[in-house]
């Protein structure tokens, strides 16, 4: 029983460095060193690894239990960006935004233009719609770029490409629109980082060691610089927030996990309107049997969230419509 105890401690010090390790994407770039943000994406397995450990010490009676308690506390945010259960804010919303990859609309176009339709909501950003143009009821259309587009119920002011893929190698996009509401100027940052492009079959392990092995290299091998073309969109993005003269909303499919470097430098200054007022779960893209959150909403902290929800009732993409309302002042 030693030697196991033994074995455990050994294991739950090194999730923890791991962990930490993982926090250190605020301040090291993929360029540096990629492997940081390869541990984002294992982190819920990492934090449930580590959540069975601390169990295991309380049913051992162990007082390391209550030391590994208060380490955990440093992930208490990290935590709370993919799983969260904020209390109801008694403010009333004017404006309700609707972020959603419709994955070229192939679950249906009409489907989708019904679901936007009912939702009723001020301004729509839409990342992978390809060359569609959706017709949604008392919505402009701003779309410039080909892989995401803007909708808005309010006046476009003025708009800019800031990323435009070629569709063959490099597949992201973003733009920004500037809306006026109730005469005063909002920036949307509608973005969709490059992608991984992964097949199921591709990530699906089936037992065979060699082959599993293979498999796992080729994810890694495609990871590290995906993390390292992202760093390069992240400084694009950053200029266009950083150097608005207007509140900033910052919208889209990000291909990227919260706590990882893109998560933490794409938010630099905004607020995470989920962390804010999510509840339960914030994963967003279900085709994987894996908690993926990669879809977002941030906003500038004069742009108060009131709520957020990942509807999870329709299933016409491979990711779910994210739909936040928030007060303006």
């Amino acid at each position: 029983m030693k030697i196991l105890r033994l074995i455990f401690l050994i294991l739950h010090v090194g999730i923890f460095l791991l962990l930490l390790g993982m926090l250190l994407n605020a301040y090291v770039p993929p360029k540096v060193f990629p492997w940081f943000n390869l541990l984002s994406l294992g982190f819920p397995v990492l934090m449930i690894g580590y959540v069975g450990l601390i169990f295991f010490w309380i049913f051992s009676w162990k007082k390391r239990a209550f030391v590994f308690m208060l380490l955990g506390l440093i992930f208490t945010n990290p935590v709370k960006r993919w799983v969260n259960f904020s209390t109801d804010k008694k403010e009333i919303a004017n404006l309700k935004i609707i972020t959603f990859n419709t994955k070229g609309g192939v679950l249906g176009i009409k489907n989708i233009e019904n679901y936007i339709d009912e939702q009723n909501a001020d301004v729509v950003l839409l990342q992978e719609d390809g060359e569609q143009k959706y017709k949604f009821k008392g919505l402009s259309e701003g779309k410039i770029n080909y892989a995401v587009s803007t909708y808005s119920r309010h006046k476009i002011i003025s708009q800019k490409i800031l990323i435009k893929g070629n569709y063959d190698f490099f597949n992201a996009y973003a733009d920004q629109t500037d809306i006026e509401i109730r005469g005063k100027v909002y920036r949307f940052v509608n973005i969709y980082l490059q992608p991984f492009k992964f097949e199921k079959s591709m990530v699906k392990l089936n037992g065979n060691s060699d082959e599993d092995e293979e498999k796992l290299k080729n994810v890694v091998k495609r990871l590290l610089p995906t993390f390292k073309m992202h760093q390069e969109q992240v400084q694009i993005i950053r200029k266009s927030v950083d150097e608005s003269p207007y509140p900033v909303v910052l919208n889209g499919d990000f291909n990227s996990v919260p706590n990882s470097y893109e998560y933490y430098h794409l938010s630099e200054g905004l607020q995470d309107a989920f962390l804010e007022v999510g509840k339960g779960s914030g994963t967003s893209f279900h085709d994987y049997k894996f908690p993926l959150r990669i879809d977002y909403i941030f906003t500038s902290k004069s742009i108060q969230p009131i709520t957020y929800n990942v509807d999870r009732s329709v299933n016409i993409s491979d990711h779910y419509p994210v739909i936040g309302t928030f007060k303006l002042q």
